[in-house]
């Protein structure tokens, strides 16, 4: 992925090194969380774009929302390679987004982007946990992403590179999308009035319109940048396809259960992110009205 030397944007809160991280369980609601816990919420949570805590907190058996938690302290960010990578991507975002909200005649406020190490404390949406990945929390319009979690991909899925670690940023910034478009809100009011496995199928179309999002945001910046190279979509359509929950499921428990999918299958994400790239077009995401996802 060609990246080098673009603009780098300043709407990054870098928490990294204030002493979030620990050992042992997690505390919630006066339990504790082990290992195995994080590791279901790992692959059940993938790319959820809420606090990752919710989960973590539901799976101790707490019942409604994490307490929440006083602000983490920020500091100027990181220089290094990775952390410029990073500030560029979220840049690209930046630049996407407010052509296309400026088309449609409205203005695009951008998400900022919480760096941290371990956990670290959200303002509406818990503490989150780098063990389960990046995550958008609506409350308080910020992506947090814990950069140990991407060495932790191509570890456990065998998926990398720069470009599907973009995808990453790019899908999480979708969330916020949604957010700001009022769909997010729309569908949390109606989950609230449907069975468990209504309210899953509808967290699915949030998700598979996050990876059109994502998708939508290549096409635009690519346009724009030229930054995909020889093996960068591969890459991409890969990592979506390992995160499905159908090969999740297979992988941690052996079956698959579809009434409890949230995400997608692994088909379903690549298709809807290969839309996006392949379009460029948001009206072509509209994953609520699609007959066949």
């Amino acid at each position: 992925m060609r990246w080098q030397g673009d603009r780098e944007s300043d709407n990054i809160e870098d928490r990294r090194g204030d002493g979030g991280g620990g050992g042992g369980g997690f505390g919630f609601g006066g339990g504790t969380v082990g290992i195995g816990t994080i590791v279901i919420a790992l692959l059940g949570s993938w790319f959820f774009g809420v606090s990752p805590s919710t989960i973590i907190h539901l799976l101790s058996g707490g019942g409604g929302a994490p307490a929440q938690v006083q602000q983490a302290p920020a500091h100027a960010p990181a220089n290094d390679q990775e952390t410029q990578f990073v500030r560029t991507v979220l840049a690209y975002t930046e630049d996407t987004w407010t052509q296309i909200f400026r088309q449609s005649g409205a203005t695009y406020s951008p998400p900022r982007l919480v760096l941290y190490s371990g956990r670290t404390p959200t303002q509406g949406c818990g503490t989150g946990q780098a063990a389960v990945g990046p995550f958008y929390c609506p409350a308080d319009r910020k992506v947090y992403l814990d950069l140990s979690f991407f060495r932790l991909m191509q570890q456990r899925f065998h998926v990398g590179g720069e470009f599907t670690q973009a995808y990453v940023i790019a899908h999480e910034v979708g969330h916020h999308v949604q957010n700001l478009l009022g769909i997010t809100g729309k569908v949390d009011s109606q989950r609230e009035r449907v069975s468990e496995a209504e309210a899953n199928a509808m967290s699915v179309r949030l998700e598979l319109q996050a990876d059109c999002f994502a998708g939508v945001w290549a096409y635009h910046t690519n346009q724009a940048k030229q930054i995909i190279e020889q093996g960068d979509v591969e890459g991409a359509l890969n990592a979506a396809s390992a995160i499905g929950d159908d090969a999740l499921q297979r992988q941690a428990q052996g079956v698959v259960v579809p009434d409890s999918f949230t995400h997608g299958t692994s088909a379903q994400r690549v298709r809807w992110f290969k839309r996006g790239l392949e379009t460029g077009s948001v009206g072509q995401c509209n994953t609520f009205e699609a007959r066949q996802l």
